[in-house]
């Protein structure tokens, strides 16, 4: 995928392969300011780029993180100490200085530990117990801070840095009914909550109350929304696709995840872009369900190549 920036947060289940997909769509939305109710990495609204934006989330680490950033309490050349300091401690002791890290961030709450747990953890997860400690383990890496690695990291957080700099963008800590309370009529929102029906590590749980939660406060807002979600893998369909989010427009775009614990979350995963308002995808062909379930109306999309003249084509069954 070309000109896709990844921040230096790590989250499973990263939109990178959807970065174009939405991209196109908010290219073609008018909008004053664009709303992120659950901001993860952000790599959503970084490759976007808006003018104007809020970006929450409930995990306070995640805020903080960017916050400092914004306010330059980290910087590249802070990143690169204490990364190659850091670092050389890990491999020093072969992996047990993370231990040493993991216990110093549940006490003091500290964003460049937070960096460094992130990218040194197993498979990069976000998760926190019910004492609202980080407890996931080390990635049995004791060299996983080498210098080639360090310069990645350095890179991101100096590309973070300079997207800030020149945007007016707001971080905030709170709820996604707070946030979506907070954006206009003009505004853009983005959502991508954790998935319902899948095992998710995330700050915070979600189950159906808040789908439907989110769901109805989306729909009464009456504000343009983007939201991504799972549609199906070969093992399970998102039923509430069918039940909740059936009145809208579904984009779905198909794809493989290499995060996750298990086999059965290294599969193929199909994934629905959900919105109030029609879009289409960049892709010479799409699959788009609109104003019904997946089975109930389906249209085939053909759009035009690059400096094509064609008319695009479109049919479709309706029940």
């Amino acid at each position: 995928m070309n000109n896709v920036f990844i921040p230096p947060i790590k989250c499973q289940g990263i939109k990178s392969k959807l970065i174009t997909d939405i991209k196109f769509i908010a290219s073609n939305v008018s909008y004053e300011k664009w709303v992120e109710p659950f901001m993860g990495s952000g790599v959503v609204g970084f490759n976007v780029r808006p003018d104007k934006a809020i970006f929450a989330d409930s995990n306070p680490y995640l805020i903080q993180f960017y916050t400092d950033i914004q306010t330059n309490k980290i910087t590249p050349n802070i990143v690169l100490n204490y990364l190659k300091e850091e670092g050389a401690k890990l491999l020093k002791t072969d992996g047990e200085h993370y231990y040493v890290i993991r216990e110093r961030f549940n006490k003091e709450h500290n964003s460049l530990d937070f960096l460094f747990l992130n990218r040194s953890c197993f498979n990069g997860m976000i998760r926190f117990n019910s004492k609202g400690d980080f407890n996931v383990p080390f990635c049995r890496k004791p060299n996983r801070f080498a210098q080639a690695y360090i310069t990645k990291i350095v890179n991101q957080i100096s590309n973070i840095q300079e997207i800030i700099k020149y945007k007016k963008y707001t971080f905030k800590c709170q709820s996604f009914e707070q946030t979506i309370k907070e954006a206009n009529k003009d505004d853009l929102i983005y959502c991508d909550p954790p998935y319902i029906g899948r095992y998710v590590n995330y700050f915070d749980s979600w189950n159906e109350e808040q789908e439907i939660l989110l769901h109805n406060m989306l729909i009464t807002s009456g504000i343009k929304f983007i939201l991504s979600t799972w549609h199906s893998n070969k093992y399970r369909y998102n039923k509430y696709l069918d039940t909740l989010w059936n009145n809208l427009y579904i984009l779905t775009k198909e794809h493989f995840y290499h995060i996750g614990g298990s086999k059965e979350n290294r599969n193929s995963m199909l994934e629905a872009l959900i919105s109030n308002f029609p879009a289409q995808l960049p892709e010479k062909k799409s699959n788009v369900i609109c104003q019904g379930s997946l089975f109930d109306f389906i249209e085939d999309l053909y759009l035009p190549s690059v400096g094509s003249t064609k008319e695009k084509r479109i049919t479709g069954i309706k029940r």
